[in-house]
């Protein structure tokens, strides 16, 4: 299964995994979606949250940049191994429910 990014154009976190998959001349699937986060289903399907930059590699999803980018890294650039355990933003076994905010464009707000 190819790696497949979650990612709105305009964020900065989304260019920021966009620039280390080129680094790493990864070829990748790219899925923009929609601008306002309830509309995201896509995103929720795969990783139970409305946020993105959301990363897919075979059965491990990641929903964190900087997990993103360490696992790229681990994976994919200095060649060593990983397990799935070092990364704490995998799926959520509880999905987000949309809320007030989910109506304004962002890649996070906390």
């Amino acid at each position: 299964m190819p790696i497949t990014l979650y990612q709105v154009d305009w964020c900065a976190e989304c260019r920021e995994v966009r620039d280390k998959l080129a680094d790493l001349s990864l070829p990748y699937e790219n899925i923009v979606v929609p601008d306002i986060r309830r509309l995201r289903t896509q995103v929720h399907k795969v990783s139970g949250q409305y946020y993105v930059p959301v990363l897919q590699d075979g059965d491990l999803v990641l929903t964190e940049t900087e997990d993103i980018l360490a696992y790229l890294d681990k994976r994919y650039g200095s060649g060593a191994v990983h397990t799935a355990e070092e990364f704490q933003s995998q799926v959520r076994s509880t999905p987000d429910m949309p809320g007030e905010d989910d109506e304004h464009p962002s890649c996070r707000i906390d």
